[in-house]
């Protein structure tokens, strides 16, 4: 039982000391990402790979483990992505009022949203495949 719930709680952990760090987390990869989104640009990646677009694909990368837990233990698609839109809303809203440093926006919500709702897209994929993998199995 311990161990269903290791790797989650291990995500969550980490999501809330990102989501809460008293500072933006990729303050001090700023001018890393812009020497390599400089190189990229220099090497034929289409401009509109700017920090904007890195930022936002990073928040709904962050948030598909969300959607992928949530579909696991609520069983629901739907109230999956809810209570996932519903966790964006509140970590931006978390930061807005006791985060000075950090930025709350509402492409954050609408990123990290995303980012769930897609793992949860991606769980009922799954789970509907084993189902369907099970029913078709010969009973003995």
């Amino acid at each position: 039982m311990l161990r269903r719930f290791a790797l989650p709680s291990l995500y969550l952990l980490a999501m809330i000391m990102i989501a809460f760090w008293p500072v933006p987390v990729d303050s001090s990869a700023g001018p890393e990402l812009a020497r390599a989104l400089h190189w990229l640009h220099a090497h034929g990646v289409a401009t509109f790979v700017n920090y904007d677009f890195v930022e936002f694909s990073a928040n709904v990368i962050f948030f598909v483990p969300l959607g992928v837990f949530l579909g696991l233990g609520l069983r629901r698609f739907w109230v999956a992505g809810l209570v996932g839109i519903v966790v964006s809303g509140l970590i931006e809203a978390g930061q807005l009022l006791f985060l000075p440093n950090r930025f709350a926006t509402l492409t954050d919500v609408v990123a990290n949203s995303l980012g769930c709702v897609l793992g949860a897209a991606l769980w009922l994929v799954v789970s509907r495949g084993h189902q369907n993998r099970e029913a078709s199995k010969p009973s003995s």
